[in-house]
């Protein structure tokens, strides 16, 4: 009886592919890395930690040979994230603090016009608020600081100078309309009466660049302009000392082993 041939093995062609998405899952963890380091909150790097457990496969069997000491990596970034949060509530903690010495300083300085009502000062979410009521600085409809006020604002200037802070000065009207030579309307008068105070305050030595003048007329009212005295409530100027911007830290950066 004739031997019958054995059959001729053929060659797997397709075992590349174990080898390529092997490639493909470690090029994946790569990129995770780069993203994960390229700006590390408390938030992202939790974030990378699961990615790369993911990449790699919680069990081990993904990337054997190739694995990374997590623990190490999540603890060298958590330092740096709380380092950087340290520095960065040390900061929020100093600016809280000169802000509250300006309140204070102004408050002591203006306490006669203060408790006569002409002015307060507060704190808000932009800074520190100086308001002037309009009859204190002012004749009516006029622009022109008073002799007896000038002397007023020249003290706040002296506060005012011994800092940085940007200063933003808003002139505000009653819904009376005006209708004059001067002052067409009552944005002209809210703009003009904003002007002077800045213009004082640089004749007493703060910088131009740190000031700014706003003209807001009738539409930013205190009170109802339907009695005599929340118009004369809504008649002011009001002086923010702004709270500067929170500063930029970087990026925390890459922990040695990835440089």
């Amino acid at each position: 009886m004739a031997r019958r041939p054995k059959r001729a093995e053929h060659d797997n062609h397709e075992r590349w592919m174990v080898s390529y998405a092997d490639f493909i899952t470690l090029l994946f963890a790569f990129f995770v890395v780069m993203y994960g380091i390229s700006s590390v909150n408390e938030g992202k790097y939790k974030v990378f930690s699961v990615s790369v457990n993911q990449a790699f496969g919680a069990n081990g069997k993904a990337g054997e040979g190739n694995a990374i000491h997590l623990t190490e990596q999540e603890m060298y970034f958590k330092s740096l994230v709380d380092r950087r949060n340290a520095r960065l509530a040390e900061k929020q903690r100093k600016q809280n603090e000169r802000m509250q010495n300006l309140a204070d300083s102004l408050n002591k300085s203006m306490a006669p016009f203060v408790k006569s009502g002409q002015m307060n000062v507060s704190q808000t979410g932009r800074g520190v608020e100086l308001e002037i009521n309009a009859s204190a600085l002012f004749n009516q409809g006029e622009a022109d600081i008073q002799p007896e006020a000038r002397k007023t604002l020249a003290d706040a200037a002296k506060i005012l100078a011994g800092n940085d802070f940007a200063i933003e000065v808003e002139g505000h009207t009653d819904n009376l309309p005006i209708s004059t030579a001067k002052f067409p309307s009552n944005w002209e008068l809210s703009s003009a009466r904003a002007s002077s105070v800045v213009r004082l305050f640089i004749d007493q030595g703060i910088l131009a660049a740190r000031l700014k003048a706003v003209g807001s007329a009738d539409n930013q009212p205190v009170e109802s302009n339907d009695t005599a005295e929340g118009r004369a409530r809504n008649r002011r100027v009001t002086i923010t000392v702004l709270t500067p911007e929170p500063e930029k830290e970087p990026a925390v950066p890459p922990s040695p082993d990835q440089q």
